[in-house]
């Protein structure tokens, strides 16, 4: 797609679905799992061309990341969908007050319509395949924006995408910036955006202009906290996986650490220690992910060097010898930065780990509830008083006790932020319920007692009235 006129090329492709959906608005059960058949099909196609794809995107990623992290996922979410799809298209029965009976009630869950999503570059598969799952299983139109920081794969998925599912199902946009607003600002009848916070707001903007509900999934700073009954080695080993898998890339990353006092130079030996075991030849190890991008790639070096500027203390892997065009940056500790940094300020969306020390399990969570509510939450606490602390008393978009990061690979659980990290859900059932009306239906029997309300309000009709009011 070209530049020049982007809102007229993405208008008449959303005028076409549109008017596919209007032609057929009820896609039946075998249409539904057709689609998704034809989906894992793309998938299982053009496997290798999306890992290719990724590893060039990103100058470097290995197949296990790539496989694991983008396709297995993207398979996980479109198969469970297959499997329970039949159950989560049945009506929804719901109690019906006494007062009103013998009226029955349920819910139809309906699809929408036409429905955008908006993907972002770290997992560019993954995260354009899981909420494309979920639409389609609610037996929409879609239409996907694949980010333009990973074109060899937005290719693949365009290229791909049209070639396995039919043009009045699934289509796919490409271009800059520019054609990204211009798809914001389209009427959808449901709109997902994964991405920053900033950009999320736009996206929001332009969506209620035409009062398209939009689920939000943005990122913010996830913190990790080592309460004082944690096991230091476990915490040391999930933390410093979940801070450099995808090279750091991850919206629920843990973004910080707070570490009791007491512990921090311990601590930060144990994750430097795992840094070792896991990437022997440093930044240049084949297991260790690139960069997507050279503004990125600057980005965190300033960082880094503003918290040294200002006193913070920096533990940082060899580099090692990076492959010339390779993307990389060493994972890095950065111990006790000052709190004004942009390291504190702002998703660092890279693998570098501040690590924030605290006195009392109550400074930790006076700490993370004096900021925005974040998309992700790991506690480290073998005690389970100290768990039900975090569960209980912070708010935030997801909790993982004693790990970080797979939670949001189940298919069971809702995935979504709250505040700024983001508003609505989707994965399994819940994604079906993001993309369908879930429609109340009241179905009225013959003989009933609603004549009671009809006027002339007699004395008789009046004293039942009270009556049913006890009911009510």
């Amino acid at each position: 797609m070209t530049d020049a006129s982007p809102t007229a090329q993405i208008n008449a492709q959303f005028e076409a679905l549109k008017t596919a959906q209007a032609n057929a608005p009820t896609a039946n059960l075998t249409l539904r799992r057709k689609w998704l058949g034809q989906l894992n099909h793309f998938l299982t196609k053009f496997e290798p061309d999306l890992i290719t794809a990724m590893q060039a995107d990103f100058t470097h990623r290995s197949h296990t990341e790539c496989l694991n992290l983008d396709i297995a996922t993207s398979m996980s979410q479109v198969r469970y969908a297959q499997r329970h799809v039949r159950r989560w298209m049945r009506k929804r029965f719901v109690p019906t007050p006494l007062a009103f009976l013998p009226a029955r009630a349920h819910l139809h869950p309906q699809a929408r319509g036409v429905v955008g999503i908006m993907a972002p570059w770290n997992f560019p598969v993954y995260l354009a395949i899981a909420p494309l799952a979920a639409a389609l299983a609610a037996g929409n139109r879609v239409m996907i924006k694949p980010s333009e920081l990973a074109p060899h794969t937005s290719a693949v998925l365009a290229k791909g995408l049209a070639q396995c599912m039919d043009a009045d199902v699934v289509t796919v946009i490409l271009g800059d910036a520019q054609t990204a607003a211009a798809f914001s600002s389209i009427p959808f009848d449901h709109l997902l955006f994964t991405g920053s916070t900033d950009v999320g707001r736009k996206v929001a903007l332009a969506a209620a202009q035409n009062l398209t509900p939009v689920t939000l999934e943005l990122g913010g700073k996830s913190p990790a906290i080592v309460m004082p009954s944690a096991d230091l080695d476990r915490a040391a080993r999930r933390i410093a996986w979940g801070k450099t898998s995808n090279g750091g890339q991850i919206c629920v990353a843990p973004d910080y650490a707070l570490v009791p006092r007491a512990l921090v130079a311990e601590f930060a030996d144990k994750i430097e220690a795992v840094w070792k075991e896991f990437y022997p030849q440093g930044a240049a190890s084949p297991d260790y992910c690139g960069t997507i991008s050279e503004r990125h790639l600057v980005r965190l070096e300033k960082m880094l060097s503003e918290a040294q500027t200002n006193g913070a203390r920096i533990v940082q892997l060899d580099a090692g010898q990076i492959p010339k065009g390779q993307r990389k940056i060493a994972p890095a500790l950065v111990i006790d930065p000052p709190l004004e940094s942009a390291l504190m300020r702002e998703e660092i969306f890279g693998p570098i780990l501040p690590i924030i020390p605290y006195d009392t399990p109550k400074d930790a969570l006076d700490f993370v509830t004096a900021r925005d509510h974040p998309l992700a939450l790991y506690v480290f606490a073998e005690d389970r008083a100290e768990q039900e602390i975090w569960i209980n008393q912070s708010l935030s978009g997801g909790v993982a006790i004693n790990d970080t990061v797979i939670h949001v690979a189940l298919d069971t659980l809702p995935f979504g932020g709250v505040g700024a990290s983001g508003y609505g859900a989707y994965h399994g059932r819940a994604g079906f319920d993001t993309f369908s009306h879930l429609k109340p239906v009241l179905r009225q029997a013959k003989w009933n007692a609603m004549g009671l309300t009809e006027p002339p309000i007699t004395r008789s009709k009046s004293r039942l009235l009270q009556f049913a009011r006890r009911f009510m």
